[in-house]
């Protein structure tokens, strides 16, 4: 008999992200966007983020069953689990689909902190965790460094293309 319980811990994070990429559906304007030289190809995105959300689903399991469930003891660190998966989810439509470099770097920054917040929560919990959550972090802070270098390379005032706004 299937844990359905798993599951669905493993497929909710999954879900979310596939639908934020539905905003990824009008990135043609990203084409014309600086970026480092040392930028991903995009295939590697969608292997990695399932991974991602995978790890931080089972995680997040861990935590729901160590506690017994949605007890006093799991509220925090689950709370603190959804609220950096809902920041997660919103980055892509505020990147591609929303077209603000600027407040998707505010935004991940403030993920950032979430999902730290949660990871340590979730360790408090099950040490174990740490092996879900930490690739996770490392993939963040890779892609807060993106951002942030996406974000200065076409600096406000300038265009997408790098041309003066003026």
């Amino acid at each position: 008999m299937p844990n359905w319980t798993l599951v669905g811990a493993i497929l909710l994070p999954n879900a979310g992200g596939w639908a934020s990429t539905v905003a990824m559906m009008r990135r043609a304007w990203y084409q014309d966007v600086k970026k480092p030289d040392w930028k991903p190809p995009r295939w590697v995105f969608r292997p990695a983020w399932t991974i991602i959300y995978t790890s931080m689903g089972y995680a997040s399991y861990m935590v729901y069953k160590d506690c017994g469930g949605f007890t006093k003891k799991a509220a925090l660190p689950l709370a603190l689990y959804g609220g950096q998966l809902a920041l997660n989810w919103g980055w892509t439509p505020m990147f591609f689909g929303m077209r603000m470099i600027g407040g998707a770097l505010a935004h991940i920054l403030v993920l950032d902190v979430a999902a730290t917040a949660c990871t340590i929560s979730f360790a408090r919990i099950n040490k174990k965790t740490l092996y879900c959550m930490v690739p996770y972090l490392c993939w963040l802070s890779f892609a807060s460094y993106l951002t942030y270098t996406i974000w200065k390379l076409n600096k406000p005032g300038k265009d997408v293309t790098g041309s003066d706004n003026e």
